[in-house]
């Protein structure tokens, strides 16, 4: 049965990945980014292979964007059903003399922009009785890091609001879970990539590796990899999974 999806940061990377593969089985795709390039592009090529899919620009940190974005896809397409939470990003900073406006940053864009997306998109599922809520989290919704205490902080939230709402909703058929992705081969992993090698004079393909290394099987994920689990998730067979966090990493978090 095809269903209305809304999918943020969708403009790239897991995003875009999340878009297509959800258009391929049918599911009507609203792509949201803040680069109105990258979301048309995204939902042109949809359409180019016979998908449904309308681009709107949308800044996940700002409610007001996002109540107009959300109000021109259930115009669009009607009530909205499968919500995937990917928007995000990540900066780094060692915790004494932490800047405090990176601190808001990434908790307005990691874990607000969750919170208030899903408010804006879960009465329409309860309305429903019926829906999907993917909430693209980290490895660092489990485990800690250097020089990275406030993207973990947000997405040890965002896996803590996975648990809760997965409770309150279910009720309502409304199933409600968590991606942990490790570094994903993404252009926010290639940011991290020259902030790497900027600072420890490392060459981009040496700061390449040292990420690669810290999975066991020495790689980076791939964004299609995290794309079949949502797939796997949106599904009627998994029904019955719900409240959890799901690993993409390796196995990063066993060693």
């Amino acid at each position: 049965m095809a269903r209305v999806a809304f999918i943020t940061g969708a403009g790239r990377g897991i995003g875009e990945a999340i878009a297509k593969t959800l258009a391929n089985v049918g599911h009507c795709v609203t792509v949201t980014a803040r680069t109105e390039a990258d979301v048309q592009r995204v939902a042109d090529d949809i359409r180019t292979r016979g998908g449904e899919a309308i681009p709107i620009v949308c800044d996940v940190t700002q409610p007001d964007s996002i109540a107009a974005a959300v109000a021109e896809a259930q115009r669009a397409f009607g009530p909205i059903t499968i919500l995937v939470n990917n928007a995000g990003a990540g900066e780094s900073h060692r915790f004494l003399g932490h800047d405090d406006a990176l601190w808001q940053r990434m908790i307005d864009v990691n874990l607000n922009s969750v919170y208030h997306v899903t408010k804006a998109i879960a009465p329409m599922m309860v309305e429903a009785k019926w829906g999907r809520i993917i909430n693209i989290a980290s490895i660092a919704s489990k485990v800690g890091g250097k020089y990275i205490a406030a993207y973990t902080a947000a997405k040890h939230g965002v896996l803590g609001l996975t648990r809760a709402l997965a409770v309150e909703l279910v009720s309502y058929n409304i199933t409600v879970n968590a991606i942990c992705p490790g570094y994903v081969d993404t252009p926010m992993t290639d940011w991290s990539i020259a902030n790497i090698a900027q600072r420890t004079k490392m060459s981009e393909a040496e700061a390449r590796a040292t990420l690669e290394k810290i999975s066991p099987q020495n790689r980076l994920i791939t964004p299609q990899e995290v794309a079949a689990v949502a797939l796997m998730l949106v599904g009627e067979d998994a029904r019955g999974i719900t409240g959890q966090a799901i690993n993409v990493d390796g196995g990063t978090v066993m060693f």
